[in-house]
């Protein structure tokens, strides 16, 4: 499964940004589409994932901010993310757990005044 990410860009703190994760194949049968973020310096964390059965998981610092959902239609992974804080800077990474871990190539997301 090949992932191609974007959406990312620069806004303010406050502000929101809408990522788009496209994939290679249909993701109707892929166990778990998710988003993980890397800050310079720091460990590769999970954000957000969704189930094939629409379940979805939050870390802590992103609940009620971010949203994930997928369109099987498109083999599309979107993840809304709102009220942006500085600490949200990172570079995300789509991601598809299908037997094995499969990356898309990351997109920035830098939050600043």
């Amino acid at each position: 499964v090949q992932l191609q990410a974007s959406g990312g860009g620069l806004v303010q703190p406050g502000g929101s940004l809408r990522l788009s994760c496209v994939a290679s194949r249909s993701i109707f049968s892929i166990d778990v589409m998710g988003w993980y973020r890397q800050a310079p310096g720091k460990q590769r964390e999970l954000v957000a994932a969704t189930t094939n059965g629409d379940i979805t998981n939050y870390t802590d610092s992103v609940k009620g901010r971010f949203t994930i959902s997928r369109d099987n239609a498109k083999n599309m992974v979107y993840l809304q993310m709102n009220s942006l804080k500085p600490e949200d800077t990172a570079v995300y990474y789509c991601c598809a757990i299908w037997g094995k871990f499969y990356w898309g190539q990351g997109t920035q997301v830098t939050v600043s005044s």
